[in-house]
């Protein structure tokens, strides 16, 4: 069973990162994360805060947007052409073949998020240019530019004198020289002198932020699992939002109205919430109660996964009596 389990996440795995969706939200999830240091200059307030809260943000609606599109590529359209009935006719259970999918689009959220965060990470070095008089990081813009068209350039050669895939060979390049990169800029400051490792960098709490907006994109994926064993892409991508979004401000739309509101009571209790994995405006207000320590870590990491596992289940439940031939 194992071995059929891993066949179905790696052919997930392969399948998502070559849809050419995939490539396309990276891309502009990269150029949102670049545009956010001019967008943050136009606040009065800290303009460091905003580039973080918009950071975040995109990293947020980013893995959004990749889980509905992804989740419908390699299940409900499988359905809908019938290649399901290629897996399922073997001696494959429908449980395994849920919790295979939903394995090989962890591994592709995972890479996918990564990649953005590491663009996320040169975003926040490089900081808001409130003047123009501000010097530019520079080697936040060489290494950082550099990786990505050294990666370009050596896709396009291996494509084309090999037939490889552009997409999937520059993700396979740039991951490690942006990883480098992002290494690299730890030890340099903005005019190339070296530099203790870290003292420029992002904080760990910002990590610590990024890691829980990340758990948030995994239910967003189990949610958008169970959505693509019934629906289509456009119905799939509704009911993440609504999800993801409701989920955000459970606490202030139901959960302080639950006490006087039996409605209240009840959408609080319905709808999963996502409150506890976006700390952003905690991180924000800056003092000792709100600082994410790692017990917290801990706490919500097993919440976040016992709310994906009982949305795999009812996917599990869903596909259990989903006619497919």
């Amino acid at each position: 069973m194992f071995q059929r389990f891993y066949t179905i996440a790696r052919s997930t795995f392969v399948e998502t990162i070559r849809q050419p969706i995939y490539g396309v939200i990276l891309l502009v999830t990269a150029i949102l994360l670049i545009l956010n240091v001019s967008l943050a200059a136009f606040t009065l307030d800290d303009d460091d805060k905003l580039l973080l809260d918009l950071g975040l943000s995109t990293l947020l609606l980013s893995g959004l947007f990749l889980a509905a599109f992804s989740a419908t590529g390699v299940i409900s359209r499988e359905i809908d052409n019938k290649t399901v009935l290629t897996v399922i006719s073997k001696p494959i259970s429908r449980p395994v073949f849920i919790l295979g999918k939903f394995a090989g689009l962890f591994a592709a959220m995972a890479v996918a998020f990564y990649l953005c965060f590491l663009v996320f990470v040169l975003a926040m070095r490089h900081g808001v240019m409130e003047t123009t008089a501000t010097p530019w990081d520079a080697p936040v813009l060489v290494l950082g530019f550099g990786s990505l068209f050294v990666a370009m350039l050596a896709s396009a050669f291996s494509n084309y004198f090999y037939g490889t895939g552009f997409a999937t060979t520059t993700m396979a390049i740039v991951t490690p020289l942006l990883t480098l990169s992002v290494l690299a800029i730890g030890k340099l400051g903005k005019h190339w002198e070296v530099i203790p490792f870290g003292s420029n960098y992002v904080g760990g709490q910002v990590m610590m932020a990024a890691y829980l907006v990340f758990l948030a994109v995994i239910f967003t994926t189990a949610v958008a699992v169970a959505a693509s064993t019934r629906f289509g892409q456009v119905m799939t991508l509704i009911i993440c939002t609504v999800v993801l979004s409701l989920g955000v401000i459970s606490d202030y739309a139901f959960g302080q109205h639950a006490d006087t509101s039996t409605l209240a009571a009840i959408a609080y209790r319905a709808v999963p919430n996502i409150g506890p994995l976006w700390v952003i405006d905690g991180l924000m207000a800056g003092s000792e109660k709100t600082t994410v320590t790692f017990g917290y870590l801990g706490y919500v990491t097993a919440y976040a996964s016992l709310l994906t596992t009982a949305v795999l289940s009812i996917a599990i439940a869903a596909f259990q009596k989903r006619e497919v031939g």
